[in-house]
């Protein structure tokens, strides 16, 4: 987590001198474990803690330390635990209380992170990642004035602070202003988590002014599998400014990439790269093309299914699910590694109220480890397991295809259903990712979604059960109910 740093480390000499005080041993531990931690070595920072603590129970530092580790080690309780005691051993401390706000904003303690947040920055009022922490945390209150200005506080400190920037963007584009918005998203490929986009060149990023006759734009789908499906619209106009347009995108992607028209190649390694004369990650576009709330390129369906694949897949659907029910594919899960996956994934046992409803079938779209859950599902209706037998965006949309709706969390599936112009329903945190907009059950991104928003942070029954009612209400008359099953 960019906002949790450590102070400077002491120097450890790489032999112990003589007659070393206790103290100075203590010291000298402390600093080999936050060069481990900095390192991401956490198992080795953690032995040495452990050395540590045993002789120095309540050392304020290694309390904090530990934590930070336990913390990285996904054990939020004992991180919470361990850096709460040292806050109470050293209140006078600004740094514990600034990773303390962080870890409790991600513990879903939000007016507690608020507390330690402020008091950090009490403490000390030039404390740029304190104020940083406060803007990410204000975000998930969906605060936005307030998660605006406490940005606007860490840049007035560095203003070249790439994770208030981004802080700024989402805030921005989360409330409609995309004019602000689109202008600060440029620097997140200056954050510390951002992959390099390309290998070193020379050549320039685009403008979104026309190219010479005969050179080639390179587009790259630089973000993860939902962007590029979302911002993918964006190709057709880049190919009517610069007619010759090179994509490369993984090539899970490429069904996806390749229906877009102006596309002369698609690629997925950089030593095909054609010559080229600039490039623009797809991310950018829409700021080049000036996206404004009422000026989003919305020519739905800019997906389709292959009508061959389609066909394999109905006759598929029509062996397993019983004539006449209602097909609902369903996702639950996205990444692990994703930054908010937390707050956006649900179990697959949450949904159990769309189980109960007669005359439905559910149908998984759920790729990933996600998956292994089905071994727990026992519902009333049918749950039919297709996702081992999906290779590519392909065969998810020609399933897309054959379905009455889709029913998701903030995944890929909920952007490949909405670009088909497929009715979709998407399940939605507290504090959604930007393009959900806020307060509203529509997006002007995709036609056909319908949003399901959660009340307050981190509470997907009450979405659920909306789901479910809704669900029940818009169900064809005459249906059987679902025998007790389990595939």
């Amino acid at each position: 987590m960019e906002s949790i740093e450590l102070g400077p480390g002491l120097p450890v000499p790489e032999t112990a001198p003589p007659q070393v005080s206790q103290q100075e041993r203590l010291v000298q531990l402390l600093s080999a474990a936050g060069e481990h931690e900095a390192a991401g070595r956490f198992d080795e920072a953690e032995a040495v803690l452990g050395q540590l603590l045993s002789a120095a129970p309540n050392f304020p530092a290694a309390l904090h330390l530990s934590g930070i580790v336990a913390f990285r080690k996904g054990r939020g309780p004992e991180a919470v635990e361990k850096i709460e005691r040292a806050v109470a051993a050293e209140p006078q401390t600004a740094l514990f209380h600034r990773n303390l706000c962080e870890i409790y904003r991600r513990s879903g303690r939000y007016d507690d992170a608020v507390v330690a947040g402020q008091r950090a920055i009490t403490l000390n009022p030039n404390d740029l990642y304190a104020y940083l922490n406060l803007s990410v945390l204000h975000y998930h209150r969906i605060e936005l004035d307030a998660a605006i200005a406490s940005a606007e506080k860490a840049l007035a400190l560095d203003s070249n602070l790439p994770g208030a920037h981004f802080g700024i963007a989402e805030a921005s584009l989360l409330r409609g202003d995309f004019q602000r918005g689109w202008e600060e998203y440029e620097w997140r490929f200056r954050l510390a988590s951002a992959a390099p986009l390309m290998p070193p060149t020379d050549r320039p990023q685009w403008d979104g002014n026309k190219l010479p006759s005969g050179a080639t734009l390179l587009l790259i789908a630089d973000q993860g599998f939902g962007d590029c499906i979302q911002f993918s619209r964006y190709i057709p106009w880049a190919a009517s400014l610069c007619p010759n347009i090179a994509v490369a995108c993984a090539r899970d992607l490429q069904p996806v990439i390749e229906q877009q028209a102006g596309i002369g190649q698609v690629f997925d390694r950089w030593e095909d790269k054609p010559d080229f004369a600039a490039f623009c990650p797809l991310s950018g576009l829409p700021r080049l093309a000036g996206t404004r709330l009422d000026t989003i390129p919305a020519a739905i369906p800019y997906l389709r299914a292959d009508a061959d694949t389609a066909a394999v897949w109905a006759q598929r659907l029509a062996t397993l699910l019983p004539e006449g029910w209602r097909r609902i594919g369903i996702a639950w899960a996205g990444r692990p590694n994703h930054p908010n996956d937390d707050v956006r994934s649900i179990p697959l046992h949450a949904l159990a109220p769309l189980a109960d409803i007669p005359g439905t079938a559910l149908i998984s779209l759920q790729k990933g480890p996600g998956q292994a859950q089905i071994g727990t599902y026992w519902g009333h209706a049918p749950l039919i397991n297709l996702g081992p037998e999906i290779v590519n965006f392909s065969d998810t949309m020609a399933i897309i295809d054959g379905l009455d709706l889709v029913v998701t969390v903030d995944t890929a599936v909920a952007h490949l259903a909405g670009a088909m112009g497929k009715p979709v329903w998407i399940m939605l945190p507290f504090a959604p990712d930007w393009r959900w907009l806020l307060d509203r059950s529509d997006t002007p991104w995709y036609p056909t979604a319908r949003l399901f928003r959660q009340p307050a942070a981190r509470q997907w029954a009450p979405v659920i059960a909306a789901v479910g009612q809704e669900l029940a209400r818009t169900a064809t008359k005459g249906h059987k109910p679902a025998a007790r099953a389990r595939r």
